[in-house]
This record gives C-alpha cells, sequence and structure tokens, in this order.
C-alpha cells in the first residue's frame, strides 16, 4: 500500500509543470548566485581624509588608506566641515581626520595622543559604518611606528574565503525551503481539489498515508542537496573537509523536520494562502535566530535560549563543523541528537494532527 501511495505523490510531481523545474533550478540558483552576492565582507567605502599635518607620517597613512582594496579615495579635503558635508550630502561614507603633531609624536618615538587621527562614520547603514570604521582602525594601527608585530594562525577556511562559509548555510536554506514549502501545500491542495476524501474512505492508516506524504520530499532533499555539493565543487572547487555521510546525514534530520512541519501546517490550513502564510512565519522566525546571518552569542540571553529548540541553529553550527572544519560525529553529536529529536516530534505531530474525517 505504501510503495503505490509513494507513486501516486511521484507522479502528481511529475505530472506538475512547475515543480520539477523547480526542483532542478532553486538548488542550481541558489548555488550559482548566493555565494557572489551573500557576502559580509563591505567593499567600496568612499572615504575623505584630512591631513593637518602634512607629515611624511600623516602621508604614509594616508596612502596606506588609498592603497586599500576595500575603500574608494574620495581625495584630501582641506576641512573637517568639508568632509562632514559630504558624508551629509551621501557623497562619502566615512572622514579620516589626521590631527597636526601627529608625525612628530611619532618620530620621537611618543604614543599618538587620544584624538591624533578622527574617524567620522556614516553609520546609516550600520553595517558599512561599523565595518568600515573597524578596516581603518586596522590600517591606522598598522601605520604606527611604535607598533608590535602580532602574528594570526587562521586554522580553518586559511583564505578567508566567505563562500566556504556560506555554502553549508545556503544548503540548510534550500532544504529548508524545498522540504518545508512543497509538503505544506501539499495536503491542503488536495482539500481544495476534493482528492484527500477519496484517500479518507479507504482503509489506509494515518501514518501510512502521512509517511507517503514524506519519503518523496526527503528523496527531493537527498537529490538537491547532491545538486549542491557538486555544484560546489564544480564552480567554486569547495568540498566538505568532513565526511559526506555526515552531510547528508544533517540533511535529511532537517528534511525530516520541515517537512514534518509544513504537513502540521497542512493538516491544521483550509486553503494554500493559510498555509503558506503560516509557514513562512515560522521560516522567517527560525532563520533569522539560527545564527545563519549573525553569531547567536550576540543575541540577548532571553532569544539566546530558543536556539536550543531551533532545527536550523543545529543543521547550522553541525554542517559547518563538518564542511569547514573537518569535524567528526562525537564533534557534532550533541546537535546530531538534539536535531532527531526535534524531527521525531514535528514527524509524530504531523501524524497525530491527520484526521480521516476532516
Amino acid at each position: 500500500m505504501l510503495s503505490f501511495l509513494i507513486q501516486k505523490e511521484f507522479l502528481q510531481i511529475r505530472r506538475n509543470a512547475f515543480l520539477p523545474r523547480l526542483i532542478i533550478a532553486f538548488p542550481v540558483m541558489v548555488m550559482c548566485i548566493m555565494p557572489w552576492v551573500m557576502n559580509m565582507e563591505v567593499k567600496n567605502i568612499v572615504v575623505d581624509v584630512v591631513d593637518n599635518d602634512r607629515s611624511r607620517y600623516s602621508q604614509q597613512l594616508v596612502h596606506s588608506i588609498e592603497a586599500s582594496r576595500y575603500f574608494i579615495f574620495n581625495g584630501q579635503k582641506p576641512t573637517y566641515a568639508v568632509a562632514l558635508d559630504d558624508i551629509q550630502k551621501s557623497r562619502a561614507d566615512v572622514a579620516v581626520v589626521i590631527r597636526q603633531g601627529y608625525g612628530k609624536r611619532l618620530s620621537n618615538g611618543q604614543s599618538t595622543g587620544d584624538g591624533d587621527v578622527l574617524i567620522a562614520a556614516n553609520a546609516v547603514n550600520g553595517t558599512k559604518g561599523a565595518i568600515g570604521s573597524s578596516y581603518l582602525t586596522q590600517i591606522i594601527v598598522d601605520n604606527l611606528s611604535t607598533r608590535q608585530l602580532v602574528n594570526s594562525l587562521t586554522l580553518y577556511n586559511k583564505g578567508q574565503n566567505y563562500k566556504v562559509f556560506m555554502i553549508p548555510a545556503l544548503l540548510a536554506i534550500v532544504v529548508m525551503l524545498m522540504c518545508g514549502f512543497l509538503p505544506a501545500l501539499n495536503i491542503v491542495s488536495e482539500k481544495e481539489t476534493g482528492t484527500i476524501e477519496q484517500i479518507n474512505v479507504t482503509p489506509v492508516s494515518k501514518h501510512v498515508f502521512i509517511l507517503s506524504k514524506l519519503i518523496p520530499y526527503w528523496m527531493i532533499a537527498l537529490a538537491v542537496v547532491s545538486i549542491c555539493l557538486v555544484l560546489s565543487w564544480l564552480v567554486y572547487g569547495i568540498v566538505s573537509q568532513g565526511s559526506l555521510w555526515l552531510v547528508y546525514m544533517l540533511a535529511m534530520l532537517l528534511a525530516l523536520f520541515f517537512s514534518s512541519l509544513g504537513l502540521v501546517i497542512s493538516n491544521h490550513s483550509d486553503t494554500l494562502q493559510q498555509a503558506i502564510f503560516v509557514m513562512w512565519f515560522f521560516v522567517v522566525c527560525m532563520l533569522l535566530l539560527s545564527g545563519l546571518f549573525t553569531p547567536t552569542r550576540s543575541m540577548p540571553t532571553w532569544a539566546f535560549a530558543t536556539t536550543y529548540v531551533n532545527p536550523m541553529s543545529h543543521f547550522i553550527e553541525a554542517v559547518r563543523t563538518v564542511f569547514v572544519r573537518g569535524g567528526s560525529f562525537p564533534s557534532i553529536s550533541s546537535h546530531v541528537y538534539a536535531l532527531a529529536g526535534l524531527s521525531l516530534l514535528m514527524a509524530v505531530w504531523a501524524v497525530r494532527s491527520y484526521k480521516k474525517n476532516q
């Protein structure tokens, strides 16, 4: 009985003119476009410089800023007021003001005083202002003649390639959207067309019916994850540093959770519009609280507590450990157990929430 129901699901997917194309095109688009644009590295920061010192040391600092690949040098301005006017009129993002006497103190072996270099940043775009100021601060520190040499050692992702960091997160997004929204629209679409009534009058048990709805999307999850990993290798030359079996195991657990969540929402929804909006609410909340875009430790305590019951948070932390660091099962075991527990709980809920007499 189960095999015939699974065959029915695949026939419905194949006869849909849109879904087969979506299953192939969506992961291809995500992997070929998103790693180039989902980048937290800030570039093309327009900077004005006001050099009130005009010394060799101040000009060395100016040339260092000008040579940086992160900045667009907007020239030297005569006064701070002129530079500030550029910021107010959005002609510049940051202004650097070098106070008179900066070079003299450095040549005498003295430490620079407070206010020797002023950084004024346009923080309307908070990320751009904060990171741009951080870049400038590092350049200023590197140009101090009294600085101590500091060697840094990068253990993982030594090239600091942001695509290596984002590809595991994109796997999570693809699995979440494909295995969340498609099941959420499945049962409710059968309610609207009336075909669910034909299932309700058969002796098919609830768990067999729900399992027949879940298995096709697990297979779809395997397919899209494979497409993503192949494209990661072909397009970017990036491969998992750890076991691919662990990556697939994590993907299947995440697919189980979101496909079950989609069916729970579908069981409680009467229209496609209702199912879409409810699913979108949960997807956005779990995505923003998962640590995909911002570190979870930066969240307030009450918000960080939600990561313990957020499957996206467990998946992203675990898959990055495997994909980037080459971690083994013991290093991600706590996340695997948490993800498995949440997924099984949601699967049980999906079975219990389906009512054959609806």
